[in-house]
């Protein structure tokens, strides 16, 4: 039980007292005081905030919040949050409502101010004028139901329409504002008010002769469709506004296309559903991917349309031969088939023609700014000194960075967006920059490359994608995208973003993979402790099994925080106790003589499915029995107990699929304590009936040792559920996260596999024929254990 809380100065503190000094009413304090993990938690953020010798009411229950809501993922920004609540930049609950939504889908990831300064509302000002007239609004728009309603209006709700309109309007305050309102429209409260509401008679129930049943009709959870029509509208219907860009000097931007647009689109495209999945070529898939192209490629599916792959090939310094070439042939593992494969430098030459067109139309100019300044002036909302520049000198200018004649990081061309917007991805953003490098697919031909701010949004519309499909992270940038389609009058697609696949026990973004390989704290990006496609694929998952993991968590805008490991370890094992034959391996073999049995060698059955039909001889596979078996060191102890199954001295258990033996000796050596074997009897006539069954292996032959092979046993990559929030996230790597058997014993039956056969290690889990595999020494992975090994907290 926490007891103290240690203070600076190192001076000990009852929690309460802590806690009344911060605001918290005497029954709060004393409640959250029962509660350990939330002392704790408060106490650590009082601490970070130094608010110790205590804060206003405000503060403090606001503070209250963090310490019982903050995302355990985004840890690294907590000291970050609470200066902006001590500061009063973040002072309402609904601004600290969306900071916390804000950090958990940002995680460990670099922290982006200004963005996170627009998303929770920092800096705007609501006063007690804003909040009068949005009410008035609100009435006058819900007049006729509160009139037939009077006090029985859902007061709620009425809070909630001002909310849409003033998202950080204080809610105690709107709340007190409508029921003023709702005073002097109604005035004093009638008879007929304060009347209880008459409440419908209950209906009899029906006699069961005449009940009728309406079933509702209940698709296979594995055909419940997630493309719903609602979510993703057909490519006839936009038209219709979805997105609104605010500007700070200039009338709102409703985007959408128009009839005629629509029309030419339509007509080009048949009025088929197309995306694209666009994969920046700078490292190998991971499973996040996954989701992607299930997003990608199974809408285009659903609505028997058609997806691009795309190469997002624009910044020629970080993309290599090698991650193109994995991509297109994981994309194909993955069972999906591209429309067609187009890189972004296809359309190089229509990307530079448009930014000409750009820069006449007043909307771009060639700046000298360095990245430094660039960045400055954007957070202080300052224009650039270039920006006012005339139209020529840019187009002159832009023509010399086409033709090499300004010198790399002199020169760019930027978008004239609205540097007094809220939103950070309209400070006039980056559409060229020079870079004397050539291109893995478009060769030297270039020494301007487009960013992806400007040339992903022209590439969608070039390419009539109706559905254009990513992550909440880029949610930000919609307002970009539209601004550039409507200034250069280029069809729109829609776009719609869904929540990120992050997994417990693993990192996903592509720089701490990247640190990892680079480092050689794994053995390449197909190390099968990875959640790289690569990675997965080898250590024997196959890819129905991740899609039906990615189908099962679904397409949403939830962005909830992690999927627990064992999600995509139960429909891997669904998977493979369906597909995988049994077979018997020993990892750690003890030596069992048979001293009743002479040197013959007995051929027995053996079933590869626990149901195997006796009548099809498919479905068995031949084992040897002789005098020399082995079996699993952990089956054996000296001394025996009720609630053990293995074999121990004097005691009998069966050998699956052969016969009962009894331990009568054992022999040590010359310690005393190393046990070396163990000599047997066996019932050759099954009339013992044993209650422990143990898997083996024989010799094939007398003095040979069975078939040798190597087992790599592969666990959890980090021992925290979150490692990516931790500062120091390398050293929460698990030290026995690959363990490596040299020399296990298998079945005669397992010489002759293929690498990626996939098989169940009877009481031991399933496994796949590793790549390193060569005729003289085959090598097994652990694809997962037989069940769950994971404790809570992903601990094991």
């Amino acid at each position: 039980m926490v007891g103290k809380a240690q203070v600076e100065g190192g001076t000990a503190e009852n929690p309460v007292d802590l806690f009344l000094k911060i605001g918290l009413e005497e029954t709060t304090a004393k409640n959250t005081v029962a509660n350990n993990k939330v002392t704790a938690n408060l106490i650590a953020v009082i601490h970070e905030a130094g608010v110790n010798d205590g804060c206003n009411r405000i503060v403090g229950n606001l503070l209250y919040t963090v310490a019982t809501k903050f995302p355990a993922n985004a840890l690294v920004h907590r000291p970050t949050l609470l200066k902006y609540i001590v500061s009063s930049k973040i002072k309402t609950p609904a601004q600290l409502e969306a900071a916390l939504l804000f950090l958990e889908a940002a995680a460990s990831d670099e922290l982006h101010v200004d963005d996170f300064e627009h998303a929770c509302g920092v800096g705007v000002e609501v006063t007690l004028v804003d909040i009068v007239n949005a009410v008035d609004e609100v009435f006058e728009e819900n007049k006729t139901t509160i009139m037939e309603e009077r006090y029985r209006s859902n007061v709620g709700k009425l809070v909630s329409c001002v909310r849409k309109k003033l998202p950080w309007a204080d809610s105690k305050i709107v709340k007190q504002t409508i029921d003023t309102k709702l005073s002097e429209l109604l005035g004093e409260k009638t008879d007929a008010d304060l009347k209880d509401p008459t409440k419908k008679k209950k209906e009899k129930a029906v006699k069961a002769e005449e009940k009728v049943v309406i079933e509702e009709p209940k698709l296979p959870k594995e055909e419940m469709n997630p493309f719903s029509l609602s979510t993703f509208p057909s490519p006839e219907d936009n038209f219709k506004v979805h997105t609104e860009v605010h500007f700070s000097d200039r009338p709102v931007l409703r985007s959408c296309n128009s009839k005629e647009v629509l029309e030419k689109h339509l007509k080009r495209t048949k009025g088929k559903v197309f995306t694209r999945f666009p994969p920046e070529p700078n490292g190998y898939l991971h499973i996040g991917h996954a989701k992607a192209m299930f997003v990608d490629f199974g809408l285009a599916e659903d609505r028997n349309g058609y997806c691009y792959l795309r190469y997002d090939d624009t910044n020629p310094e970080a993309e290599k031969k090698e991650y193109i070439d994995h991509i297109e042939e994981i994309v194909g593992w993955m069972g999906w088939k591209p429309f067609k494969i187009t890189y972004t430098s296809d359309y190089f030459q229509e990307l530079y023609e448009l930014a000409v067109e750009l820069i006449r139309k007043g909307c771009a100019y060639v700046d000298h700014q360095t990245s430094d300044e660039i960045k400055e002036y954007r957070e202080k909302k300052m224009n650039s000194p270039w920006r006012d520049r005339s139209i020529k000198e840019s187009l002159d200018l832009f023509e010399e960075m086409k033709q090499g004649k300004i010198e790399e990081g002199k020169a760019t061309l930027r978008m004239k967006q609205d540097m007094q917007s809220d939103n950070f991805n309209m400070y006039d953003l980056i559409a060229y920059r020079i870079k004397f490098v050539p291109h893995p697919h478009a060769g030297d031909k270039w020494c301007i490359y487009p960013s992806y701010d400007y040339a992903h949004c022209i590439v969608d519309s070039l390419e009539d994608i109706t559905h254009s499909l990513c992550t909440l992270e880029f949610e930000t940038r919609r307002a970009s995208y539209y601004w550039l389609l409507h200034v250069l009058d280029l069809y729109q697609p829609y776009v719609w973003e869904y929540a990120r696949l992050n997994v417990t026990n693993n990192v996903m973004s592509k720089r701490k993979l990247n640190r990892l390989v680079t480092e050689k704290y794994v053995d390449g990006w197909d190390d099968p402790r990875l959640l790289t496609l690569a990675g997965l694929r080898r250590r024997g998952v196959t890819a129905s099994s991740i899609n039906s993991f990615v189908r099962e968590i679904g397409i949403t805008r939830s962005d909830s925080s992690l999927v627990q490991i064992q999600k995509l370890e139960y429909h891997i094992r669904e998977e493979l106790n369906r597909t995988a034959p049994r077979v018997m391996v020993v990892l750690n073999p003890l030596k069992v003589v048979i001293t009743n049995m002479d040197d013959s060698i007995l051929e027995l059955d053996a079933k590869k499915w626990p149901n195997a039909p006796a009548e099809d001889p498919s479905s068995f596979y031949k084992v040897p029995f002789s005098k020399v078996v082995y079996i699993e060191q952990s089956d054996f102890r000296m001394k025996d107990s009720k609630d053990y199954y293995g074999l121990a001295p004097g005691k009998s258990v069966l050998l699956r699929y052969a016969f009962p033996i009894k331990c009568t000796e054992v022999i040590f050596g010359d310690d005393g304590e190393t046990i070396l074997e163990i000599r047997a009897e066996y019932d050759p006539t099954k009339s013992s009936k044993p209650k422990g069954v143990l898997h083996w292996v024989s010799e094939a032959s007398p003095g040979v040792d069975p078939l040798k092979v190597e087992v790599r046993l592969f666990d959890k990559l980090f021992n925290s559920e979150n490692p990516a929030e931790l500062e120091n996230w390398l050293d929460d790597l698990n030290p026995h996260s690959k363990v490596v058997i040299k020399d296990a014993y298998a079945v005669p039956a397992l010489k002759d596999t293929a690498i990626g056969d996939r098989f169940q290690f009877e009481r031991i889990g399933y496994f796949s024929v590793d790549s390193d595999s060569a005729p003289e020494k085959l090598v097994f992975n652990r694809i997962v254990t037989l069940r769950d090994t994971y404790g809570k907290g992903g601990g094991k």
